[in-house]
């Protein structure tokens, strides 16, 4: 059995897109919208395709409508494009989002698994670095052979007393130096991380075309075309 991991799309549906890969089941992690500014084709894509998919953080405070407070960063990113999401999904993609539950475990190629785009101990907000000692005791109580996570947008695969955690990195917005596209695919229960390339260009240019301002589409662009790291002169205006 062939399975595909995704992770923390953030509405950018060219990075979705590049993705080319038969399946034969598909676990999405959460983070399907927000940060980007093309949320509606990711969200049906994960519809169409996702045989299993949970709540991330972000698709939680979209359809809860947590307003995003402004700052630095990724702070100062959400606070702009949150907003867009709403105007940009329409009523059955929110309603999509909304009944995604926060955690799945079902049996897949006769392996228990664990989707939870976080922690299980906190499974929308909180981080782990990809070390064995501190998500030993987060796993404690978990009965599983494989935890499926998201959320740091770092790509890792752990074995804690026997559990292998994976994260397949982010597809959208990568945070670990390399801006391709990031995934993985567990195959005759192997696990093998994948990059591919997409057009940040395209991506850019949608986001431009959403009326974001100048300051707005720099940060993203920033951020996208280093893989997680904003350059000088891209952060958030401190008139804002």
């Amino acid at each position: 059995m062939k399975i595909l991991l995704v992770a923390d799309i953030h509405a950018n549906w060219p990075a979705l897109q590049a993705i080319n890969e038969t399946f034969d089941a598909c676990l999405v992690l959460g983070d399907i919208v927000d940060y980007g500014t093309d949320p509606g084709p990711c969200v049906d894509w994960v519809r169409r395709h996702a045989t299993f998919a949970i709540r991330g953080n972000h698709d939680h405070a979209v359809v809860q409508s947590v307003e995003a407070r402004g700052g630095s960063g990724l702070k100062g990113l959400a606070a702009v494009t949150r907003p867009l999401q709403r105007q940009l999904l329409d009523k059955s993609q929110l309603k999509y989002l909304s009944r995604l539950p926060v955690t799945q475990s079902f049996c897949l190629d006769n392996l228990n698994f664990l989707l939870v785009h976080a922690t299980p101990r906190d499974p929308l907000d909180e981080y782990l670095p990809n070390e064995v000692g501190a998500w030993r005791e987060v796993l404690h109580s978990v009965d599983a052979d494989i935890v499926c996570v998201g959320h740091t947008h770092i790509p890792f695969e752990l074995n804690v007393d026997g559990i292998r955690v994976i994260n397949p990195g982010s597809v959208g917005q990568p945070r670990d130096g390399d801006a391709r596209c990031a995934y993985a695919v567990i195959e005759n229960r192997q696990v093998h991380f994948r990059r591919v390339e997409y057009d940040i260009d395209l991506t850019v240019a949608q986001m431009r075309e959403t009326g974001m301002e100048p300051w707005v589409v720099n940060l993203a662009e920033s951020m996208l075309r280093t893989g997680g790291k904003p350059t000088v002169g891209s952060q958030y205006p401190a008139s804002k």
